[in-house]
């Protein structure tokens, strides 16, 4: 029989396989023609020795110690030929000192996962729990055919973002997809994300995560850890969100959503999440990180145990090169590989963090993640506080480059819109783009992701549904999630059937929806929010895998006003760049942004105003167009009369929004794309003042051409 050539030739034969040196400088498993480079390192290893296994099998087929001249520095690194990669899965062990106080934990009969796996093995089956000290890895084909595709690379002034969870957003049977729960079931949803007009999806974590940990049962729920902030791999798609198995081209369903989404001009956010492993503390698992060099990993105390700055017994080292190395080295492989447009970062603080847990003026990964030349055009998007208390809202490292999730936004705009009338002057800041946070490193109010509801937290609904949280179903005595909501419930708790309640609350969810949309800044909101979903008041659904995450599409027939409000406001947003701040400045005198009183250009907004007034100026140059937005924004259970600021000659204000009406868009004549059609005469009056009524929004807007 001929012997097989290879492109490189073997050098030694070692348990009936060809070998020779691999690729040091690419970590994990990376195919070549005819073999294999297995890639892995530690710095305080004294052994490493490589475990192929037949696909599903426990036992090793085959176990290949690496020679001594196969290591350079901490580097192991070893071609292996004539494997079938479509069968066999691979996993390591390492040797080294077992010195716990010293943060040591090598232990030779443990398999370890590779920290650079791109595809992780028994993870497929939602629900069902693996034996983490059996996770195998596999090679996967990067044979993905991209085709024409382009990303979007919308500005983030345009940037207008949905937040989603993958298996919730159509696992609910009102969905109507044929692969509900999984990343095929979203790309059904595709035509409804465009017809609602969102820019950009942020994806809850889709990183290989161990949704089985911590699992427990409680009132005849199974209660999983459903968010997936617990991950287990950071450069393996989780398998049990693809529609069926992808051996060896693992990632092939999310590549193709991606695809479909840019082709719909939708960019795609990944929620990440490099805080914490699921490998947990003293008491967790041990099947990757652990074994490969825990001391460097992980924040460890002076005694060998865990810091935990993120809640979840661990926290990564993120400042120790090796780490950062790793971080950067999975943030290039998601943009590079699935073209992803941009990061949201979980517990960003974290990431600034020494590794004796001391926040850093300077931090490094921060600054490379800020600087690298391959992320250079996707999104940077910081949670910019952490569970240790180090909240930087206004002042993360930014390096006029990462923008961050605007608690404050949050926080004041909630108060302020449900009758916390004192929070005026900080509502108004807030809807201005935050200009009092944003500045010096940052990118002014391209650094402010405005947002009212997200994953954690009431949805819009519950926000005007309920003045408690209600999480007993979690198991905790409704003692975990947050107790600072700033919610209402209108006069009753929960489902009520006072249709003046439900009016009230209609009307406020919408006063919230104008108000997002037309506040400077990247608007952000959550899943269900456009049609009225609900957790039943529960503000930390983590463990909920069930009608209480899942979103019930219904809502889109019982809440079809919201929705259609919801798509006429993302419209308004669009149409309107002085609202956006993409216009060009007036030269007639007039501020691209400006505060009113009742009264035209009273701008001593103070603790007791109870309205708000916000005026939007510029010009369009390739519309040859003045751009005039006024928002009038009254938080008082009593309706009030306000006076408009003066146009320009030839310019009249115009009614187009007004939540206190059956309607609440007010001006059908008025297009946010196009501008007024029709038979002009009969569109909504010019005024000049306007009675607004109780807890009422109204928007108005002044844009003629030249």
């Amino acid at each position: 029989m001929e012997k097989r050539k290879y492109h490189l030739p073997p050098v030694d034969r070692i348990a009936g396989y060809d070998v020779r040196p691999g690729y040091y400088e690419i970590n994990g498993a990376y195919l070549l023609p005819g073999g294999v480079s297995f890639t892995v390192h530690s710095q305080n290893a004294t052994h490493c020795e490589l475990l192929l296994y037949r696909r599903g099998e426990a036992e090793p087929a085959a176990v290949l110690p690496f020679p001594e001249n196969y290591r350079i520095g901490g580097v192991y690194s070893m071609i292996v030929f004539g494997l079938d990669v479509e069968e066999f899965e691979y996993a390591y062990r390492l040797d080294g000192p077992n010195q716990p106080e010293e943060g040591l934990l090598f232990d030779r009969t443990k398999t370890l996962l590779d920290p650079y796996a791109r595809a992780v093995s028994g993870q497929q089956d939602w629900g069902k729990s693996p034996n983490t000290e059996e996770y195998r890895a596999r090679v996967v084909r990067n044979s993905f055919d991209w085709g024409a595709s382009a990303r979007p690379l919308t500005d983030m002034h345009d940037t207008i973002i949905y937040e989603l969870h993958v298996r919730g957003f159509t696992k609910h049977a009102s969905s109507g997809v044929r692969c509900p729960g999984t990343f095929d079931g979203l790309r059904e949803k595709i035509p409804y994300l465009k017809d609602l007009g969102i820019t950009a999806v942020e994806l809850m974590p889709v990183f290989e995560f161990d949704e089985m940990m911590g699992k427990r049962e409680i009132g005849g729920r199974t209660l999983l850890d459903y968010w997936g902030y617990n991950p287990v791999s950071f450069f393996a798609p989780n398998s049990s969100y693809a529609s069926g198995a992808e051996y060896n081209r693992e990632g092939d369903e999310l590549k193709a959503l991606v695809r479909e989404l840019h082709a719909a001009g939708i960019e795609v956010i990944l929620d990440v999440v490099f805080n914490h492993t699921a490998e947990g503390n003293e008491y967790g698992p041990f099947f990757s990180f652990k074994g490969f060099d825990n001391n460097v990993y992980y924040m460890l105390t002076p005694d060998g145990h865990y810091y935990n700055f993120s809640g979840c017994g661990n926290t990564l080292n993120c400042n120790h090169p090796v780490v950062q190395q790793m971080i950067l080295e999975s943030l290039r492989y998601w943009t590079i590989n699935y073209r992803v447009d941009g990061f949201r970062f979980d517990l960003a603080s974290i990431l600034g963090r020494n590794e004796d847990g001391t926040p850093m003026n300077q931090p490094p990964l921060l600054r490379n993640l800020a600087s690298d030349p391959l992320l250079a055009d996707v999104k940077l998007i910081a949670e910019a506080w952490d569970a240790g208390g180090l909240y930087q809202v206004g002042s993360f490292p930014a390096w006029n480059r990462w923008a961050e999730w605007n608690g404050k936004y949050r926080d004041d705009l909630r108060g302020f819109l449900k009758g916390d009338y004192w929070l005026a002057p900080e509502a108004a800041k807030r809807i201005c783009g935050s200009p009092d946070l944003y500045t010096g490193q940052y990118q002014g109010y391209n650094s402010s992701i405005n947002f009212l509801t997200c994953h954690d937290g009431f949805t819009l609904r519950d926000l005007y549904s309920y003045n408690e949280k209600h999480n007993e179903d979690n198991g905790w005595n409704n003692t975990d999630g947050s107790n600072d909501n700033r919610s209402w419930n209108c006069g009753a708790e929960g489902d009520t059937q006072d249709e003046e309640i439900l009016r009230l609350r209609d009307r406020l969810m919408k006063n919230a929806c104008a108000v997002l949309f037309c506040s400077r800044g990247t608007p952000m909101f959550l899943a269900g929010d456009e049609f009225g979903n609900t957790q039943f008041g529960n503000n930390n659904p983590y463990c909920q895998d069930n009608e209480i995450s899942w979103l019930d599409w219904s809502g889109l027939e019982k809440y079809r006003g919201l929705h259609q409000f919801f798509r006429y406001m993302i419209r308004f947003r669009k149409a309107h760049p002085s609202v956006t701040g993409s216009a060009f400045p007036l030269s007639n005198g007039y501020p691209a942004i400006s505060l009113h009183s009742q009264q035209p250009w009273d701008q001593q907004i103070t603790a007791s105003s109870r309205f708000l007034g916000v005026m939007f100026a510029g010009f369009l140059k390739e519309k040859n167009q003045e751009d005039y937005v006024y928002l009038a924004v009254n938080v008082h259970w009593e309706g009030t009369h306000i006076h408009l600021p003066q146009l320009p000659r030839r310019l009249k204000w115009r009614l187009c929004v007004d939540t206190s009406k059956e309607e609440a868009v007010c001006d059908a004549l008025y297009n946010p794309e196009s501008g007024y059609g029709g038979d002009r005469k009969d569109m909504s009056p010019a005024v000049t003042e306007y009675s607004l009524g109780p807890r009422s929004v109204a928007v108005f807007v002044g844009r003629t051409r030249r």
